[in-house]
């Protein structure tokens, strides 16, 4: 993982994470007007429009230069094709962060949550010095479990029914890793 400050980017193997731009709107509406990546979300609205992506992408800059979250777009190194998202929030009167991440269903099963999680767990401890980054997914999705569990993760809990999504109770289930 080699991170630019100047430019606000994470290189990693094959990826490239950079912060949105305005351009990748139309993407992140294709990607994301998709009931599977829905269902798995916790705030993901469905349908999802242009406009939302807009709104969501207001704020990336100002909230990464007041070090409040660092939203990157997950983009293939070489073609700059937009795969998916990934977030790290910052708590600093905890220090420790969030950590989510989405993938358009087309790229499933390629790594690219795995690798970009990975590089966003160095980047939390080594650039931005928090002691715990912790992450939660719904229990009907265990592959984000597994995406949390290969970068060193490890479970610490399940809260029973705690979120309401389709009409149903979800269980949530929280991950977490600590910088030694």
């Amino acid at each position: 993982m080699t991170y630019n400050d100047q430019v606000k980017t994470i290189t990693t193997k094959r990826l490239l994470l950079r912060l949105f731009q305005e351009s990748d709107a139309d993407t992140v509406a294709k990607l994301c007007n998709n009931y599977e990546i829905y269902k798995n979300t916790m705030y993901l609205p469905f349908p999802y429009e242009r406009d939302h992506a807009l709104v969501w992408m207001e704020r990336h800059l100002e909230n990464f230069l007041a070090d409040k979250a660092y939203e990157f777009a997950i983009t293939d190194r070489k073609s700059g094709e937009l795969f998916g998202a990934i977030a790290l929030s910052n708590s600093p009167s905890f220090h420790h962060g969030e950590l989510a991440y989405w993938i358009g269903e087309e790229y499933w099963g390629n790594g690219y949550a795995t690798e970009a999680a990975e590089a966003m767990i160095e980047f939390a401890f080594k650039e931005k010095q928090l002691h715990k980054v912790f992450a939660r997914f719904f229990s009907t999705n265990p592959a984000s479990g597994r995406v949390m569990e290969k970068i060193g993760m490890e479970k610490e809990g399940m809260l029973k029914e705690h979120v309401r999504k389709k009409n149903r109770y979800v269980d949530l289930v929280y991950y977490g890793i600590i910088n030694k």
